[in-house]
């Protein structure tokens, strides 16, 4: 099943933890489609962003069960990856700030 590269790559992940690891490590965090791979993932990325991808870290992360008052419900499930950039090539989601 071919997936076109925009709708792999759903959103960036901006978190505390995900920025650190983009100062210190070169690591990117985004949240990707779930029937996508680490081969899909490296290519989406490297075509939309013009960057060298060295590694790319997956992880399924659960649904958390949350209370509303007396109802009760979850968050979404989703897929996360994190992708390893070659050393000088970077990703600037805030560059005209």
């Amino acid at each position: 099943m071919q997936i076109n590269n925009y709708s792999i790559l759903e959103k960036p992940l901006i978190t505390e933890k995900s920025t650190m690891m983009q100062e210190q490590g070169n690591r990117v965090m985004f949240q990707v489609n779930r029937n996508a791979n680490k081969l899909q993932i490296k290519e989406a990325v490297q075509k939309i962003f013009n960057v060298t991808v060295l590694d790319v870290n997956t992880i399924n992360v659960k649904p958390k069960s949350k209370r509303f008052g007396r109802h009760q419900g979850q968050t979404k499930a989703f897929k996360k990856a994190i992708v390893l950039l070659k050393e000088g090539d970077r990703i600037d989601f805030f560059d005209g700030v």
